[in-house]
């Protein structure tokens, strides 16, 4: 395995992230053609570098970051079943295509998860591709009974 770097994203590292994040709706079967999105993409990374409710990791090879995962606490009432509240919304899960296989996105979702842990979060949520899945769940995710819904409020 090349050489790697787990590090926290810096300002310089947003223009990646939001590349890194379009890979990943195209890999979805996304159309990404309108790039209007990406503009607020960058600004919404750019205001949440430095914000201790957001933890945005990346992974260097050849000094090149080549994936990335985000973790955004998250207020939420306690639930049965589970010590502490709150949690931590996983997204941008995505690694370049030509740098997958090497347990880059593992890793750098690994130190997301300690994060939140640290943060006395008690509950992690995400969601997944088929392509994703193998993953979460060798780190402990299961499918729920109730699934995400949602709705356009614009």
């Amino acid at each position: 395995m090349t050489d790697r770097l787990i590090r926290l994203a810096t300002a310089a590292d947003v223009e990646r992230v939001v590349d890194l994040r379009e890979s990943m709706f195209r890999d979805m079967g996304v159309d990404c053609s309108d790039d209007a999105w990406k503009g607020p993409c960058r600004d919404w990374y750019a205001a949440r570098i430095d914000d201790p409710a957001h933890r945005i990791v990346v992974v260097e090879e050849a000094d090149r970051v080549v994936a990335c995962v985000i973790g955004s606490l998250r207020d939420s009432a306690p639930v049965p079943g589970l010590d502490g509240h709150g949690d931590v919304l996983v997204s941008t899960v995505s690694t370049d295509s030509d740098a997958r296989g090497r347990g880059h996105a593992r890793t750098a979702l690994e130190q997301v998860l300690d994060w939140a842990r640290g943060a006395g979060v008690a509950r992690a949520e995400l969601m997944t591709s088929p392509d994703g899945r193998h993953l979460y769940e060798a780190l402990g995710f299961r499918v729920t009974e109730f699934p995400a819904m949602r709705t356009p409020l614009a």
